[in-house]
């Protein structure tokens, strides 16, 4: 499946149905983010429900510390 994701395309395997499954990997695990989906905001609540499709954009905006 191809998504849009920071503006850079991204091919995802057959194993990424979801939000879940894409912050699972590990360039994004462990990362306090917001996430965008086509223009929405998706609550963390969500992210085990809301499937992704092809062509979909996302914006993954995690916070970095330092001072």
């Amino acid at each position: 499946m191809k998504l849009l994701i920071n503006g850079k395309s991204a091919e995802c395997s057959g194993g990424i149905q979801t939000i879940a499954d894409l912050i699972s990997l590990p360039e994004w695990s462990g990362r306090l983010m917001i996430i965008e989906l086509n223009g929405e905001i998706v609550s963390k609540e969500n992210y085990e429900s809301t499937a992704l499709s092809e062509d979909d954009r996302l914006e993954l905006v995690h916070f970095v510390g330092g001072g």
